[in-house]
């Protein structure tokens, strides 16, 4: 087996895994959709985040390319949004999470992570298309991304990492009332930790 099929196919299995626990799991309920979590409301000040890093990795996309460390280099923040496709808050809220995307200015990205996505591309497919989103889709990996899918517990989760690779801030656990603000308020940490200015949808 060569070295990417056995990529792919360890984090596909370790996804599996993890969907156990989060979003229709039976050892942990997930939170209401419209009720953010204590972490939602309050990221807490930026810093790095009890998740790790996403450093080093190499992921598979869903068009069939590849996404790395690289690629989180070149964006001054970017948004990781993992989901799968057994999780009704986590579809239900990809249109608000499209129109997020398409808001930003360049040096900010969003990166979705489809959970059980390996085996299920043309679903995938169809969700994202439905809803809109035009970005970037990850469904195998290793490395930190193999580690920080390990340790998640609800899906959807949204982590932000910097340049670096350093996740800033806490998750975004659940479905969001105010995405965009929500996201937003995020985002801006990152870059105010980062010495970066802020940034506003509504000029973008």
């Amino acid at each position: 087996m060569n070295a990417k099929k056995t990529i792919t196919l360890s984090l596909a299995a370790l996804l599996a895994l993890a969907l156990l626990s989060g979003c229709g799991g039976k050892q942990s309920p997930e939170p209401p959709v419209d009720v953010p979590a204590a972490a939602q409301d309050s990221p807490g000040e930026p810093g790095a985040s009890a998740l790790g890093s996403l450093a080093s990795f190499t992921a598979g996309t869903l068009d069939g390319g590849t996404f790395t460390q690289d690629d989180v280099a070149a964006k001054d923040v970017t948004v990781f949004n993992f989901w799968s496709l057994t999780c009704a808050p986590c579809i239900a809220e990809m249109p608000e999470l499209a129109e997020f995307a398409k808001a930003l200015p360049d040096n900010v990205a969003v990166v979705t992570v489809c959970l059980d996505g390996y085996g299920n591309e043309d679903a995938a497919r169809e969700v994202l298309e439905k809803a809109g989103f035009e970005g970037i889709t990850l469904i195998s990996g290793d490395g930190d991304l193999l580690d920080l899918s390990a340790n998640l517990m609800y899906t959807p989760t949204t982590v932000l990492a910097d340049s670096q690779g350093t996740l800033v801030g806490e998750a975004i656990i659940g479905g969001q009332q105010d995405l965009s603000g929500s996201f937003l308020k995020a985002v801006n940490q990152v870059l105010s930790a980062g010495g970066k200015d802020e940034i506003s949808l509504e000029n973008t």
